[in-house]
């Protein structure tokens, strides 16, 4: 049997839905392997447009953003970049009709966190990077999305992008960086943002 995209899937993936791969952009991308190549050059290509570009707090903590941003990544490599998912998942707990008013509302949250300094810098970020990742709003892509839209914060607090355990903000190959990004996520779900805070910024 050959290999398909669902295959090898790492720790914390979201399998594709057959109504998910029909919106793939490329028709000759059948591996999982080439499918993160092809998406790694658009994602590189989104940042490059985002580098020339200087963004406030306030500006990038929008639905608005938030949805560009998506469509921006992965514009090239799906038809439903930038679309809020429609159909319940393995990761997370949001319902599909709940996703927008929990975007917004946790948007709403970083704004607040940012504005009274309710936690350190960095750790603002990173509870805005899992809370999006655990609501999950987008069919694909979350991790990295939600990664990227961390650094945009943390770029616009002045301080610059999290190295995330010298991996660059991948982390969709299985490997020890994933393990240890994966762990460490799993703790801040349970509040305690030590190990995630350390992982980023190391």
């Amino acid at each position: 049997m050959s290999e398909t995209i669902n295959d090898g899937l790492p720790e914390g993936a979201t399998e594709l839905s057959p109504d998910d791969l029909a919106g793939l952009i490329p028709d000759y991308i059948v591996t999982r392997e080439d499918l993160n190549q092809f998406e790694k050059t658009n994602i590189q290509n989104a940042l490059a447009r985002l580098s020339r570009q200087k963004l406030s707090c306030q500006q990038i903590l929008t639905v608005d953003f938030c949805l560009q941003l998506h469509r921006n990544m992965f514009d090239k490599t799906w038809e439903w970049a930038g679309q809020l998912r429609r159909r319940e998942v393995n990761i997370g707990n949001t319902p599909p009709y709940m996703i927008s008013m929990r975007v917004r509302d946790t948007l709403d949250n970083a704004a607040y966190w940012v504005e009274n300094d309710t936690y350190p810098p960095d750790e603002i970020c990173l509870r805005l990077h899992r809370d999006i990742v655990w609501i999950h709003p987008f069919p694909n892509g979350n991790g990295r999305h939600s990664r990227i839209f961390c650094d945009m914060l943390r770029r616009a607090l002045g301080i610059g992008y999290f190295s995330w355990g010298s991996s660059g903000g991948e982390l969709v190959s299985p490997d020890e960086h994933r393990a240890e990004y994966i762990v460490a996520l799993r703790e801040a779900d349970r509040g305690d943002y030590t190990r995630l805070i350390r992982f980023a910024s190391g």
